[in-house]
């Protein structure tokens, strides 16, 4: 079990919370985040590149020139893919990257993952709730007195964040706000520091913590 400080919006403590989840193996851990991370930005993928084949290019149904005295190599259309503006050989058509993972192991990834990072995790309560406008300076502020800086990739994870908190956020290049519903292990493993809420952490240990 691992305790974690809860701090207010000033940066100072206000108690402690614990977090303990069921997580991988060690000797498997790496492996399972890894093909979480492989099927999260393979389903990102659009598999829209499509190029035409020989016989989908308009045109070309004349013979280019004769067959023989010309000195050339014969050449039957013009939309060969051996001619400028012809088919593609074995070019990309629309397709789906997915990967299939069942939801066991997706679920032991995120909690492998989230576990993983467990002491650059900081739990402020009741994030942002004071702002009454939306004011990028505000948050900016508020992190640093947190001790965190905007420089580096910050993940915010909160349980219903406020139009106004995302307003907030959105002008800072490497910080990025998510649902506690939409918690996932490519985000948790790509920022340097993360911030829950502690509304935040009680939902992921509801959903997460009956395993």
């Amino acid at each position: 079990m691992t305790k974690c400080i809860v701090l207010d919006w000033q940066g100072k403590e206000t108690g402690s919370t614990s977090l303990d989840l069921k997580i991988a193996k060690e000797s498997t851990a790496v492996d399972l985040m890894h093909r979480a991370v492989l099927r999260q930005q393979a389903h990102s993928r659009q598999g829209t590149a499509s190029t035409l084949t020989r016989s989908e290019v308009r045109g070309g149904g004349r013979k280019p020139y004769k067959q023989k005295g010309t000195g050339r190599a014969r050449q039957g259309s013009i939309r060969t893919p051996l001619r400028p503006g012809g088919g593609i050989i074995f070019g990309p058509k629309p397709r789906q990257y997915n990967l299939s993972m069942n939801r066991k192991e997706r679920r032991l990834a995120l909690r492998t993952a989230l576990m993983s990072r467990v002491n650059d995790i900081k739990v402020v309560k009741e994030f942002g709730e004071i702002l009454k406008s939306p004011k990028t300076k505000e948050i900016v502020n508020a992190l640093t007195r947190l001790g965190v800086s905007c420089d580096s990739k910050v993940l915010i994870i909160l349980s219903n964040p406020s139009e106004t908190i995302s307003r907030s956020i959105r002008n800072l290049k490497k910080v990025k706000l998510i649902n506690a519903e939409h918690l996932n292990v490519f985000d948790l493993l790509n920022a340097s520091s993360l911030i829950v809420g502690e509304d935040a952490l009680a939902k992921i240990k509801e959903v997460y913590g009956n395993d």
